[in-house]
């Protein structure tokens, strides 16, 4: 039969507004597709876009659990020496929270591109150089410019504590540069690898860092003129007298000078292309994107708005492989699985959990952050422990606590007639998207049916086998696409 014209612009709009919700959020939900209709979606995105206009009420309470994230640095310290804190209770916190938010926040793009810049920009939690201060880091620099300009990011990222003690900046002087710091900003931060630096160049980029520090006892920032190099410094284009002690102007205009780089716009830009478009994107949208960068300031939300409206973004349904940490979350989301009632006792356990697929937030042990394309991920074993997660959550197993609907109340009510019109069904209840021919058959095989086999009131998938059905559901390699 004909579909009319009408009709097929209406799904076409409808799957547009799925792919943008996939690629934007850490999965969907029937009310996030209630919500996000065709019509509403160019709002929601520029909403998205600006996150302090959206309010986050489930976020907010279960973030109200965790009151250590406020502690400043000192005070940190202080409870950790009267022994009334665990040197590393505020990293976990920290860890917890950033599950929550990516579960429960409406601020899921924000969220998304907090997750990348950690990645860009990363300081691996936990760890025991950044027990008094990753906490902060994740507040003050990465939210607070997650959206912002670029330029603004990598200067905060850099001079700040966490960052200096991370990549060793605390313990390089002019007479002992560490080159730590001074490489990875060029190599992962900023030009990239191939962006045309020499070792000169990176013994320069050490030597403009040097003074920047910390305070031994409060952990805070200090600036230590007496370890600054002084004398004329050259950084592939980037000349600066650097005459005085205090350099820190000479570090703000190299910062900036490299945040504008072209190099840097490719890099960037292709980072976010990689994240919302493909593992591969195309060169041309990365130009166009650098063009935006660069004309923007290193503004981010113009980028990720051109992003989002090109023709190759469109293009490009179903060509992401969601990772593991990003694969439990959209699981989590799908369940319905809410916040218990009290305390965040199964957001840790739920940590633990997800450290069986081999992706805790914030955790890999590189400066360079974790990958985000589908190579990486791909093994028998990754494979197993995504079932085994997905068996685990579906049946609610392990971990428990938290607040879930009952598995019955994604079963279709009148009962289709047959084990196919079922999974369809339970699977458009439970991800908001149907299934593919193979994976329909798939899983009707997986109960001994074949998609016309008829359903009785009595089936064992409708009673104790319905938990695997959901797991199934959710192992199809449809759920592992965003």
């Amino acid at each position: 039969m004909a579909v009319s014209r009408g009709a097929a612009s209406t799904t076409s709009a409808a799957a547009a507004t799925r792919h943008l919700l996939l690629r934007t959020t850490y999965g969907l939900t029937p009310e996030l597709v209630r919500t996000v209709t065709p019509a509403r979606r160019s709002a929601w995105l520029a909403s998205q876009l600006r996150p302090a206009s959206v309010p986050d009420p489930v976020a907010d309470v279960v973030l109200r659990r965790l009151p250590r994230l406020a502690l400043s640095t000192p005070t940190l310290r202080a409870q950790v020496k009267a022994g009334t804190l665990d040197s590393w209770d505020v990293m976990m916190d920290l860890c917890a929270a950033t599950i929550a938010r990516g579960l429960w926040s409406t601020r899921q793009l924000f969220e998304v591109m907090v997750e990348l810049w950690s990645n860009h920009l990363n300081i691996t939690c936990p760890s025991s150089e950044v027990w008094d201060n990753r906490h902060r880091y994740d507040a003050d620099v990465i939210r607070r410019h997650a959206l912002g300009r670029y330029r603004d990011l990598l200067y905060a990222a850099v001079v700040h504590p966490a960052m200096l003690s991370y990549l060793n900046n605390t313990s390089s002087t002019k007479q002992n540069p560490n080159e730590n710091l001074g490489r990875e900003v060029l190599e992962l931060h900023t030009v990239g690898v191939d962006g045309g630096y020499t070792e000169r160049d990176v013994k320069a980029s050490a030597l403009i860092l040097t003074g920047l520090s910390t305070d031994w006892r409060t952990g805070a920032f200090v600036y230590r003129p007496g370890d600054h190099h002084v004398g004329r410094v050259s950084v592939m284009g980037f000349r600066h007298a650097n005459s005085s002690a205090d350099g820190r102007a000479v570090v703000s205009a190299y910062l900036g000078y490299l945040a504008t780089h072209p190099a840097t716009a490719q890099r960037v830009c292709r980072r976010l292309a990689v994240r919302f478009v493909g593992d591969d994107p195309p060169k041309a949208l990365v130009d166009r994107l650098a063009r935006t960068y660069v004309k923007g300031g290193t503004a981010i939300a113009p980028v990720l708005a051109q992003l989002f409206a090109s023709p190759e973004f469109a293009a490009s349904a179903g060509a992401k492989i969601r990772t593991p940490y990003e694969s439990m979350l959209a699981t989590v989301r799908a369940l319905g699985i809410q916040p218990p009632t009290s305390g965040v006792t199964p957001l840790r356990e739920l940590y633990w959990a997800i450290s069986t697929v081999g992706q805790v937030p914030l955790g890999w042990p590189q400066p360079d952050g974790y990958p985000d394309v589908a190579a990486a991920w791909q093994s028998a074993g990754g494979t197993l422990a995504r079932w085994n997660m997905n068996n685990n959550l579906a049946n609610n197993w392990w971990p428990t606590g938290f607040r879930r609907p009952a598995l019955t109340t994604f079963l279709p009510k009148p009962l289709p007639a047959t084990y196919g019109a079922l999974v369809d069904a339970v699977a458009v209840r439970l991800r908001q998207f149907g299934l593919s021919t193979p994976e329909r058959e798939a899983i009707c095989g997986f109960f001994g049916a074949r998609p016309t086999t008829r359903l009785r009131t009595s089936s064992e998938i409708l009673t104790w086998r319905l938990g695997q059905l959901i797991a199934l559901l959710l192992d199809a390699p449809s759920h592992g696409r965003r």
